[in-house]
């Protein structure tokens, strides 16, 4: 699941302190403002849409997930 790009940068973030390495997935290139807006609105939502097994597939507690897809889509 690509889409998940902002939790993904704040995550490898976190990772990096911690001296692990990870692969981000960015937001598909060639997007501008608007676009990048939308794929954050839709990411989002589908953030919220997985069930524990998911998130823990990708690494994510509920938390997390309820914070980053409660953002609003204008925020990074």
């Amino acid at each position: 699941m690509g889409g998940m790009s902002d939790v993904r940068l704040q995550l490898m973030a976190q990772e990096l302190e911690h001296g692990q390495q990870t692969k981000v997935f960015n937001a598909p290139a060639g997007l501008g403002r608007w676009g990048l807006m939308v794929h954050r609105w839709h990411t989002r939502r589908a953030l919220l849409q997985l069930d524990d097994g998911q998130l823990r597939d990708i690494g994510l507690t509920w938390e997390q997930a309820r914070e980053e897809g409660r953002k609003p889509f204008w925020k990074d």
